[in-house]
């Protein structure tokens, strides 16, 4: 099955969309696998696992009637940093006035709230900002020592039981995985996910330390939500199999005018550096509610499709929201409109990474080139481990892309790719076999018929990961 708009014409930008409670039966993730999710996320923020197991098991039913790969993210919720509960909730906070924040577990009041997160106290310092309640309610710090913190109220408002703290443009010696992340990794991973999304990334170290754990047997997804990762981007990036724009909590512990000059430059980074990337936090968030979207919330998601992302995400609006198909729907109407646009080709043109010194890239950059001189109709690449197909995917060709490979798991992860349409097939044995299987499958999905070219790339030996090396230009045959 082809990723196609509802116009038919080809889709290149990946749809993520979270699964919840409006989204947790079959016939729903079946119509919204119709509707074009690529990927399906799992919020272990929210939910029982009893719940996301029994969602795993129904995208992977799906996956077997409609014949094509279905990739799961697992979003791991990290640290969480909460005030604790009050005496009577909500207590109101005025700007001017004086409030302490402690280590005391005693229910809070209008003069003081327990904070149960001693590392905060110990990374604080005197003018250093708290930002309450997503950034609602600002604080600043006068006075600060390993118990507590005294602050003056700079923005008020209600207060009530829970609710976040951020520290902004402070790093804080914390690991992104707490007992709980760790604990879900692993139920993950047994599962069978082909993504892992890190929250509460700071520093490459931390990256580091999930790579570690999760061994190979996933890709990680770090998620960029804090200033800290925004200074030290390349290192993670580096790190990472691929990268999330995080913009609720960017907004949140960064001025919101800065966003979107670091979603783009996050965005180049990542396809220079050939990782996928995808753009999340409310890009369709008025459908929580509402039927339609709003003009806003159509150019935003039109925007990161221009912006060259991989993959634009639902959070709310498919998992609780009240039309998680329609968000769908109108997603993928979004996307093949901007890709359509000449001018999207000049901007995909225009950012275009140059390639390494190796045979692989050349052979990718090639095979974009041979494919629009000639007017072939898809690329198809032969791949083991995803690479190829992934640097086919960074040189953002004009037609679709065929990641073929015998592996499930890298089927599954090329979902997340720019204009890779992962097709699990069997190992080819030689060159004859190549062209047909590959001939065979563009015209199985309707990406080629008789006399057209397609642009086949391999390595060879045969099934050697890494080895791109081979670049054939095959016409397709009439059916006997």
């Amino acid at each position: 099955m082809t990723q196609l708009s509802p116009t038919g014409r080809p889709r290149h930008t990946k749809i993520v969309a979270t699964l919840g409670p409006a989204s947790s039966s079959v016939a729903t993730i079946r119509a919204l696998v119709d509707a074009g999710v690529d990927v399906f996320r799992l919020n272990f923020s929210h939910g029982a696992r009893e719940d996301h197991a029994q969602r795993h098991a129904i995208i992977r039913a799906l996956e077997v009637r409609r014949r094509r790969p279905l990739g799961i993210l697992l979003d791991l919720q990290g640290p969480k940093l909460r005030v604790g509960a009050f005496a009577e909730p909500p207590v109101m906070l005025k700007a001017g006035q004086p409030y302490r924040l402690d280590l005391d577990s005693v229910p809070g009041d209008a003069r003081r709230a327990h904070l149960p997160h001693p590392e905060i106290f110990a990374a604080l310092d005197p003018g250093a900002e708290l930002l309450l309640d997503d950034g609602r309610i600002r604080l600043n710090v006068i006075k600060v020592d390993h118990s507590h913190a005294d602050t003056e109220v700079v923005t008020g408002g209600p207060l009530s039981d829970g609710k976040g703290v951020n520290v902004p443009n402070l790093l804080l010696p914390l690991s992104p995985l707490t007992a709980k992340d760790l604990s879900d990794l692993e139920f993950g991973i047994h599962l069978g996910v082909e993504w892992i999304g890190l929250s509460f990334v700071q520093r490459p170290e931390d990256v580091a330390e999930a790579r570690k754990l999760v061994a190979g047997r996933a890709g990680i997804v770090a998620k960029i939500e804090k200033p800290a990762a925004v200074e030290r981007l390349a290192e993670i990036m580096e790190l990472s199999d691929a990268i999330m724009v995080a913009r609720g909590d960017l907004g949140v512990e960064l001025p919101i005018e800065v966003v979107p000059g670091l979603q783009k430059r996050i965005i180049a980074a990542a396809r220079h550096a050939g990782k996928p990337v995808i753009v999340a936090t409310q890009m369709l968030e008025s459908m929580v509610s509402a039927p339609v979207p709003t003009r806003a919330e159509v150019s935003d998601v039109a925007t990161a499709v221009y912006d060259g992302a991989d993959a634009v995400m639902l959070s709310a609006e498919s998992a609780a929201g009240a039309h998680p198909i329609a968000a769908v729907a109108v997603m993928a109407r979004i996307i093949p409109e901007a890709e359509n646009d000449p001018l999207y080709r000049i901007i995909a043109n225009a950012e275009r990474a140059e390639p390494e010194a190796t045979n692989a890239d050349a052979i990718s950059r090639a095979a974009r080139q041979v494919a629009e001189t000639i007017g072939a109709t898809a690329v198809a690449t032969y791949t083991t481990s995803g690479s190829t197909a992934l640097r086919a995917s960074r040189e953002r060709p004009a037609v679709p892309i065929l990641g073929l490979t015998p592996n499930v798991d890298t089927a599954r992860r090329l979902t997340l790719a720019w204009g890779v349409r992962s097709v699990l097939t069997e190992d080819v044995t030689n060159f004859d076999d190549m062209v047909n299987r590959a001939c065979e499958v563009a015209r199985r999905e309707h990406l080629a018929a008789a006399r057209d070219r397609i642009v086949i790339t391999a390595g060879v030996p045969f099934g050697t990961p890494g080895a791109t090396n081979v670049l054939h230009v095959a016409h397709i045959g009439r059916r006997r």
